[in-house]
């Protein structure tokens, strides 16, 4: 999920600068970008991020690779083992003891100090929503060499843990573009920092956080530990969300038990959230009045139900059965 959106805004980034600098020309191969002259040039601008976890992965090994400098800013929520690979790769990790909020504003105020720097804003980069919008594209590639069909008699549903917004704001935006009314778009979120769902439901957008209504922002789910929400995702999402629904962490540790038990497959916490989407849409009183609505219920029996798995593959063996 992070990587579709952070590895298309460095090599948005990358394009630029070698554009700029006539280092490639319109056209010419990218497998230039590894010759050790363009490297040595890259090595002399930085990219900087503020992540909890999978962002900052994301931005630091695909900058890393290609020769950036990089300084990824991670907060007190984010796993020890997420900073060790980042490290592995030459990165420069900074810790701090707030939350994901503190983290973004001192990366962002480093990066504005160095003309060389670059800063990628997961609350309000365009590129960053792009890159992950491409996911309803293939999304749709999926389900037709599936021979899943989604029109207004087979309506679908997806159901996406969510952070700042960004990175689900935008694959919503993307199945949108291609799939219209037909798709129903709903965010999962931590119990304790509901930031997006807090957001929308007062209209206070990004001027209120959870720490407001004297909830804790602290969560198992490191990359949902996120008090405020991104104001350019909340716009965006005002009219073309579903709903939003929260879960209990102890949900997270039976989802992913439950889920490498009868799928075999191994996912961390925070992307086992979406889990609590079908949960609800099957029970919840506000989630029925939704169905009524929006004249779906006497569809359901042929909906299509799609949880959006947010990472897990890098997570190590060791940590992995400690999770389990």
């Amino acid at each position: 999920m992070k990587a579709r959106g952070g590895i298309y805004e460095v090599l948005k980034h990358t394009e630029d600068l070698v554009l700029e600098h006539k280092l490639l020309r319109e056209g010419e191969g990218y497998e230039r970008l590894g010759d050790p002259d363009i490297r040595k040039f890259f090595s002399a601008y930085t990219i900087q991020v503020g992540s909890t976890g999978n962002l900052g992965l994301s931005i630091g090994i695909i900058s890393a690779v290609l020769g950036y400098r990089v300084i990824v800013h991670m907060s007190a929520d984010a796993k020890q083992w997420k900073k060790d690979l980042l490290r592995s790769y030459g990165v420069d990790v900074r810790e701090y003891q707030g939350d994901y909020g503190e983290a973004v504003k001192r990366g962002r105020a480093l990066s504005d100090a160095d003309e060389n720097s670059y800063f990628v804003d997961d609350e309000n980069s365009k590129n960053l929503f792009l890159g992950y919008s491409v996911a309803g594209k293939r999304l749709q590639k999926q389900l037709e060499e599936m021979k899943i069909v989604i029109d207004e008699e087979h309506p679908l549903f997806v159901y996406i843990p969510c952070g700042v917004g960004g990175a689900p704001g935008g694959i919503s935006f993307g199945l949108k573009q291609i799939f219209k009314d037909q798709v129903h778009c709903f965010f999962v979120e931590p119990v304790q920092a509901p930031c997006m769902l807090l957001g929308l439901a007062t209209g206070l957008n990004n001027e209120i956080c959870v720490q407001d209504i004297g909830l804790t922002g602290k969560t198992q789910a490191d990359g949902l530990a996120v008090g405020r929400p991104s104001a350019f995702v909340g716009g965006i999402m005002k009219k073309m969300l579903s709903g939003e629904m929260t879960v209990e962490d102890y949900r997270l540790s039976e989802y992913l038990k439950d889920l490498m038990e009868t799928e075999k497959i191994f996912l961390e916490p925070s992307a086992c959230a979406g889990f609590q989407g079908p949960v609800c849409i099957s029970n919840d009183v506000e989630a029925k009045k939704y169905l009524e609505t929006n004249g779906l219920k006497n569809k359901m029996k042929n909906a299509v139900h799609i949880v959006w798995a947010t990472g897990g593959s890098l997570v190590p063996e060791k940590i992995r059965g400690m999770y389990l």
